[in-house]
């Protein structure tokens, strides 16, 4: 019968498991699906990227390529380069999406993103820029879906530190005679990261009950979710909900207490993987 009332009434199904504190894949309330991230040369389908990362979330996998090319900056940001994340949620990850332009929620994960950079300053347009007025790098992030199973931001977020982590660029100078700018791809440097922002993502059920790192299915069931953003000094980035029911204060403390130690866990999981793939 439990089959038939999940499919009849997944709502009733899930608050039967809610009451007992777990859920139907066995988690925990506050816990988290497995998570892996791989990063650089590994991921064969994305060479041309200067920085590549690949994270699962138990089901959720997001890549991340990071392509730099060089521009000029623009008139009124003369020291300043260019971040341009693009989230992708193409028809092969889910049932949900379509082919054709980005959706609703593609689009809402790419500014989701873009707040992400710019209020927690992880990389600083300043220096992406090479020679003042004339020249700064552009970095083009672009997160792709390949498998959709709840929790986009959370993985995407993840991707896309790991994927700059792995980022080398090459060093440029311009030639002061020609004006023309050199490229040394034989001297290659890490990006400049300041911080690292990681997310941690609830839903909520029947407006008080909160559930960490959603599946699809809990998050349509829910009636609402919140996305916490920190750093690793605890530093608040961003708090994103997009409607649904209201948290009290104590919840989002509870909330902001919980994406602290979840952040400390991805830290531990970045630096090992970087630890494993950096020369000796």
């Amino acid at each position: 019968t439990s089959i038939c009332s999940r499919t009849v009434e997944p709502l009733e199904y899930y608050r039967r498991f809610l009451k007992e504190n777990c859920r139907p894949d066995g988690r925990e309330l506050g816990e988290f699906r497995t998570t892996t991230v791989n990063i650089g040369k590994c991921l064969c389908s994305i060479t041309t990227a200067d920085g590549s990362a690949l994270v699962k979330l138990g089901n959720t996998t997001v890549i991340c390529g990071v392509k730099a090319e060089l521009a000029a900056p623009a008139v009124d940001s003369a020291n300043k380069g260019y971040i341009v994340p693009n989230v992708e949620l193409p028809s092969l990850c889910a049932e949900r999406f379509r082919s054709g332009p980005p959706g609703e929620e593609a689009q809402a994960a790419s500014q989701f993103i873009a707040d992400v950079i710019e209020n927690s300053q992880m990389i600083v347009k300043e220096d992406l820029c090479i020679a003042n007025g004339k020249l700064a790098w552009v970095l083009y992030c672009d997160i792709i879906c390949l498998d959709y199973d709840g929790n986009l931001l959370d993985a995407s977020v993840f991707a896309l530190l790991a994927a700059l982590k792995n980022v080398q660029l090459p060093l440029v100078t311009i030639n002061e005679e020609t004006g023309l700018s050199e490229v040394n791809l034989k001297q290659k440097n890490p990006l400049i990261i300041r911080k690292h922002p990681v997310a941690t993502s609830f839903a909520i059920f029947d407006d008080t009950l909160l559930i960490v790192d959603p599946t699809a299915e809990e998050e349509d069931l829910a009636t609402g979710t919140v996305t916490i953003v920190t750093d690793e000094e605890g530093r608040l980035c961003s708090v994103h909900k997009p409607g649904g029911s209201p948290l009290t204060g104590a919840k989002l403390q509870d909330c902001i207490t919980r994406a602290i130690t979840r952040h400390k866990e991805v830290k531990k999981l970045i630096d090992k993987v970087i630890k494993s793939v950096t020369p000796k």
